[in-house]
């Protein structure tokens, strides 16, 4: 995978300087995301400052497990209450197959270390795959059954690793369809900084269960979305390779209201539909580290 050098990347003030001028266009929801959040050297000073910002009413982080155990109470203090955690088997062979870590015990004790010390929610994220994880498909969900935990299953994107793609894709559909058979899943509403994901619950559990389908489902007409990538640009749409450069302006010392008229023409270019489908074969070259979840 190619490196950025340090002068690539946004620097942290850069970020919160951006951040702070996207709550003054009416963002009220940040989620930091990666690649790996964590493994970047201040990233919990960052979250304190960045939890700080008036006007930010929502922070949460997306990680893949490995490093939060260590750094639980200190993301805690610095202010984020919500965890997004990937894991996309139960099954620590094929969580070495997915990830190439011999880390499923660690990030699995650590999802229950979250929940015990207070975040709320902790989303559990699994990318379906037919062939891979297809068989764990009820007992995923049953993590929601007993545990206070939101399991989210997603369709399978088109810049997923080639090697772990399955054809024909597992779809929502069919998904619901299997996890049916354990109980009837009823449905909740979506609250105000939800995400695309349809939620519901087997009565009795603790937990709940959510779909995210951009293939089958989509929501590009509701998607509010905007992502900021590493390296400074302003990514509208995760299908499309449409992206705004705010590095450069940033460092060319435009003012803050220079920097939010460009914020602003660029949301106007935000795509209303993705073109994807079941049968449609878009194929993005980019990497979800580099885009962000």
């Amino acid at each position: 995978m190619p490196k950025l050098s340090h002068h690539d990347i946004l620097s942290y003030e850069e970020i919160l300087r951006l951040i702070n001028i996207f709550v003054d266009l009416g963002i009220h929801k940040v989620r930091v995301t990666g690649g790996e959040p964590l493994v970047r050297k201040g990233v919990i000073g960052f979250l304190e400052r960045l939890s700080q910002i008036s006007g930010l009413d929502d922070l949460s982080l997306t990680t893949n497990g490995i490093l939060l155990k260590d750094n639980l109470a200190k993301i805690k203090s610095a202010g984020v209450k919500r965890l997004n955690i990937s894991l996309d088997t139960l099954n620590p062979e094929t969580y070495h197959k997915i990830t190439g870590r011999n880390a499923f015990q660690q990030v699995m004790d650590t999802i229950h270390q979250a929940v015990t010390e207070g975040f709320s929610p902790v989303k559990v994220n699994i990318v379906v795959l037919r062939g891979v994880n297809d068989t764990e498909l009820s007992d995923l969900a049953a993590l929601s059954v007993s545990n206070p935990l939101h399991i989210r299953f997603i369709e399978a994107m088109p810049f997923e690793r080639k090697e772990m793609e399955a054809a024909p894709p597992l779809l929502t559909p069919e998904i619901k369809h299997l996890l049916q058979k354990m109980g009837r899943l009823l449905p909740i509403e979506s609250g105000v900084y939800d995400g695309p994901a349809r939620r519901f619950r087997f009565e009795g559990a603790e937990g709940e269960i959510g779909f995210i389908s951009p293939v089958t489902d989509h929501f590009c007409h509701k998607c509010n979305r905007l992502r900021l990538t590493a390296d400074g640009k302003l990514r509208l749409c995760l299908l499309s390779n449409l992206q705004i450069d705010l590095k450069g302006p940033l460092r060319a010392s435009r003012s803050d209201s220079e920097l939010s008229d460009l914020i602003l023409d660029a949301i106007k270019k935000k795509p209303f539909e993705s073109g994807l489908g079941p049968n449609t074969h878009i194929r993005i070259p980019d990497s979800m580290s580099a885009i962000g979840g």
